[in-house]
């Protein structure tokens, strides 16, 4: 690779690692705002967001907001990481997991760089996924157009009142009566944003939850509901009209988030990129 090349691919490198930290500061914010929602107040440090109590049911306990959390490698020289233990203090790994309970079941933290490892502390790899982001759009740029054209009409808009919680949650997947975390304080906290895809006869077949940020736009929940396919409406038609959504309401504003499987698939297609992996860990007991 000539000089050129080693520079754009540096610059490159650097990029993603600096929306990797938008993106993991973000879905922090969020975590934390469920949470409040909950009525469980986390810290934000500068390592991690961390919760002392146990957060909800789907949240973790801790968010990392560096790399800087693992022992540093044989190859790695000491000085100026901080992850160097200094002699009769606890190592940040150490420091981070004492902010959280570890005791009771179903402690988990979003290892936001997928550079740690847990397994000594009786953590297991619960999940991995992508951390994704798409520029923010040219003031004269059109949304792409969809290969999967829907056969019925869908409208996408927010959430303005409680009432309308309960059908999002259940397109979402939770169960009769149930609105998972999502609790209706949410829709009163100004950095959130529950979007919703409805059909002609008002059925939610999708929808997404943004998260305002000083830098970013996070979508996080993204989902297609099952009743979606008699729309003919498929991931990708969610993460496409999701997208125009995000980007008429915040027009200034890259997106970010996290996806696997046939979601970051469908939000590749619609013009994100992976930028960096992260790992979900949880501890049984």
């Amino acid at each position: 690779m000539d000089g050129a090349g080693t520079t754009s691919a540096v610059a490159d490198v650097t990029g993603q690692a600096t929306w990797v930290r938008a993106a993991a500061r973000n879905n922090a914010e969020w975590c934390a705002a469920v949470c409040r929602a909950h009525g469980v107040n986390g810290e934000f440090g500068d390592d991690a967001w961390t919760s002392s109590r146990r957060t909800p049911p789907l949240y973790p306990d801790a968010v990392t907001l560096t790399d800087r959390l693992a022992p540093p490698t044989s190859t790695e020289p000491e000085s100026g990481r901080s992850g160097t233990v200094r002699p009769g203090s606890l190592s940040p790994l150490t420091g981070l997991l004492s902010r959280i309970d570890t005791v009771s079941p179903g402690c988990s933290v979003k290892d936001s760089f997928a550079c740690l490892d847990l397994t000594p502390a009786g953590f297991e790899v619960l999940f991995e996924a992508q951390w994704i982001h798409r520029p923010a759009p040219a003031p004269t740029a059109r949304a792409p157009a969809s290969a999967h054209t829907p056969t019925y009409q869908i409208t996408w808009d927010a959430l303005t009142a409680p009432d309308d919680l309960p059908a999002w949650t259940s397109a979402w997947g939770a169960g009769p009566g149930d609105c998972g975390p999502f609790r209706p304080e949410l829709l009163a906290d100004d950095a959130t944003t529950f979007l919703r895809a409805r059909s002609a006869d008002g059925r939610v077949v999708a929808g997404a939850v943004a998260t305002v940020s000083a830098s970013v736009v996070g979508l996080s929940n993204v989902f297609t509901a099952p009743e979606a396919d008699t729309y003919g409406y498929a991931p990708r038609n969610t993460w496409a009209a999701c997208l125009a959504t995000v980007a008429a309401r915040w027009p200034r504003l890259p997106v970010v988030g996290y996806e696997s499987g046939a979601d970051l698939e469908a939000a590749v297609a619609n013009g994100c990129r992976t930028v960096g992996p992260l790992r979900v860990w949880w501890r049984r007991a």
